[in-house]
């Protein structure tokens, strides 16, 4: 039988990332918890936690950690029909989630709002890229991802979202500087262009879509939805940017598109584990609903 108060405590350290917030957030003693720790891994004969700034999990903890969440998602669902259980329960409980910076600053949030509205339980968002947010998914760090990537990972299902369309964007001085002759694979070998992360790949993706080829492009690293926007504006360089994200800044002539109706259509995919969770199949239809709201339909 497993002892739920030594998976609580590692699940709590490496939600927290110490073991002095674990303890804060389970109210225990740091000594407490990192007893508990201690000895579930030797009752299991190997590492579950990784002691550092910030304390991550093995691929044992990561797997401890999913099912941590699992139970605790059918707790709260027998909570609710049974108050009466509930001073011996595992407690809030968080749910992990893998999103892309894009849908996190654009349609995202109102899922997580109006699920978190109905539900007794946290969301803990993490920043992937969507080309990578399906790794999270297979290390069973996250019970679910916004992903671009259709193929189900191992043990998930996999539901088509929409499509994020986004458009090649700069400000007027800097399209004057760099491209007074047009915009031309020589020019944009040039011109910087705005990444968000080194896997960030959707400049690269526009100019192989327009121009069949790929190019080598001179990136300004900006890890921000809203300063990818701002830096846009202030001719820091050339970016991939959401539509819906730079509508107004189009319509007041403080950005331009590069080349008029050659939009990059990005289509995203809701990827979220097969067990049969009543509380995550709820998430998964508010999730449903926000991108039926705020994505465009996949071609």
């Amino acid at each position: 039988m497993l002892d739920y108060s030594l998976l609580a405590a590692i699940a709590a350290v490496v939600r927290e990332g110490s073991f002095e917030r674990a303890a804060r957030s389970l109210h225990l003693s740091p000594s407490a918890v990192s007893q508990r720790v201690k000895l579930l891994e030797d009752r299991l004969g190997q590492i579950l936690v990784v002691r550092g700034s910030p304390c991550v999990a093995t691929e044992a903890g990561r797997h401890l950690c999913r099912h941590v969440e699992q139970v605790g998602m059918l707790e709260q669902d027998l909570l609710g029909a049974m108050p009466a259980l509930a001073p011996d329960g595992l407690g809030r409980i968080t749910l992990r989630l893998a999103v892309n910076a894009d849908s996190l600053a654009t349609w995202f949030l109102p899922a997580a709002a109006a699920f978190a509205e109905a539900e007794s339980a946290l969301l803990d968002l993490r920043l992937e890229d969507q080309a990578h947010t399906a790794e999270s998914l297979r290390s069973g760090e996250v019970l679910a991802a916004v992903t671009d990537l259709a193929e189900p990972v191992q043990g998930c299902r996999s539901l088509p979202l929409g499509a994020m369309r986004y458009l090649a964007t700069a400000s007027p001085a800097f399209v004057a500087r760099y491209f007074p002759a047009g915009v031309t694979a020589s020019a944009l070998c040039q011109a910087p262009c705005l990444r968000f992360s080194q896997q960030d790949r959707l400049q690269l993706g526009w100019v192989k879509q327009q121009f069949g080829q790929e190019l080598t492009l001179p990136p300004h690293g900006l890890p921000s939805a809203q300063a990818f926007v701002d830096a846009t504006i202030a001719g820091l360089g050339w970016g991939m940017n959401p539509a819906s994200a730079v509508q107004q800044a189009l319509a007041e002539g403080r950005l331009l598109t590069l080349l008029p109706g050659a939009p990059l259509m990005l289509p995203l995919y809701w990827q979220y584990t097969r067990q049969p969770l009543p509380m995550l199949e709820r998430l998964t239809q508010a999730v449903l609903a926000a991108a039926s709201a705020g994505l465009e339909p996949a071609e």
